[in-house]
């Protein structure tokens, strides 16, 4: 693996509320614990060979002003008591020379389990494709999972979600959910 490659990263994930939508993603990403770092957003691809870290081990890693490359998901809504989400879903193949893949997924009136679930489907619909397994859509994850560790593919998917509702008197509502990768 060269430099670039991420070796490590973390999920987490924050919610933010003020009366400009700005700031109020700003305090999302103080709330995930991210907001001091020059984040770049990039495409969804779970590296080979990475493991997963507590948030705790991977802020440690980190300075402020670094840039650090993120896989984030954000939605935000001044409507008040309306139901967001932000959720990123990860599915690792068993092969850990191979890459996997990360998902974004934001919505609105779905709950955190929901958008969770469905951030991960998108993740393990994305690998398996790669791997030339079969996937019915109308499925679910769990439906299907006894079928994809039987034929050894897939190992392990999981997923980052935040949600929230909007404030009642309607502040603008961030939510955010992010993986970190790490150098």
């Amino acid at each position: 693996m060269d430099a670039m490659t991420p070796k490590k990263l973390f999920l987490t994930k924050g919610v933010g509320i003020h009366k400009e939508k700005l700031n109020s993603f700003e305090l999302a990403l103080r709330n995930a614990e991210i907001a001091k770092y020059n984040l770049v957003a990039v495409s969804s691809i779970f590296p080979p060979h990475a493991k997963i870290i507590s948030r705790k081990e991977g802020l440690k890693l980190l300075r402020p002003g670094q840039i650090v490359y993120t896989v984030i998901s954000k939605n935000s809504t001044n409507e008040p008591n309306r139901l967001i989400s932000a959720s990123v879903g990860i599915a690792i193949p068993q092969d850990r020379k191979q890459y996997g893949y990360l998902s974004e997924h934001h919505a609105y009136g779905w709950t955190g389990r929901h958008a969770g679930e469905y951030a991960e489907d998108m993740a393990v619909d994305m690998l398996a494709t790669t791997l030339g397994l079969e996937i019915n859509l109308d499925k679910s994850w769990d439906e299907n999972k006894e079928i994809w560790k039987v034929q050894g593919k897939i190992i392990r998917t999981r997923n980052i979600t935040q949600s929230a509702k909007g404030h009642k008197e309607g502040l603008w509502t961030t939510v955010v959910a992010a993986a970190i990768l790490i150098m």
